[in-house]
């Protein structure tokens, strides 16, 4: 059974950053393919980025590119997203998943998911 926690939510203003952590237990962390999705409200589920279990390999949303990081530290079987200037439009559930696969960036391909952490922004 592989459970996923995060955390790093909150109340922000737009322009300034926050750091959301995933940690992983139950199965090897190494080899398992992440990735961060969102929902706001009355919206679907939404891609956000992704990272392969070896190779370094990312992905991101077109609506986070460029302002968004993802990365994993496997000797804490935590996976980061570091989100750089915040937008009111990046309010949402975010929730961590992982996927028994090398890289993964559809939402029907991951196996398990966290219970998702509130993120709001402030105008």
């Amino acid at each position: 059974q592989v459970q996923l926690v995060e955390s790093g939510g909150g109340l922000v203003q737009a322009g300034t950053s926050l750091r959301l952590s995933c940690v992983v237990s139950g199965r090897t962390f190494s080899n398992l393919g992440m990735g961060w999705f969102r929902q706001a409200p009355g919206k679907e589920r939404e891609f956000v980025a992704a990272i392969a279990w070896i190779g370094g390999q990312t992905g991101y949303g077109d609506s986070v590119k460029d302002r968004f990081s993802i990365s994993r530290d496997n000797t804490r079987n935590t996976l980061y997203l570091q989100m750089n200037a915040l937008k009111p439009e990046d309010t949402a559930v975010y929730f961590c998943a992982a996927a028994h696969r090398v890289f993964v960036t559809l939402e029907e391909e991951y196996d398990y998911w966290g219970q998702g952490i509130q993120v709001t922004v402030a105008s």
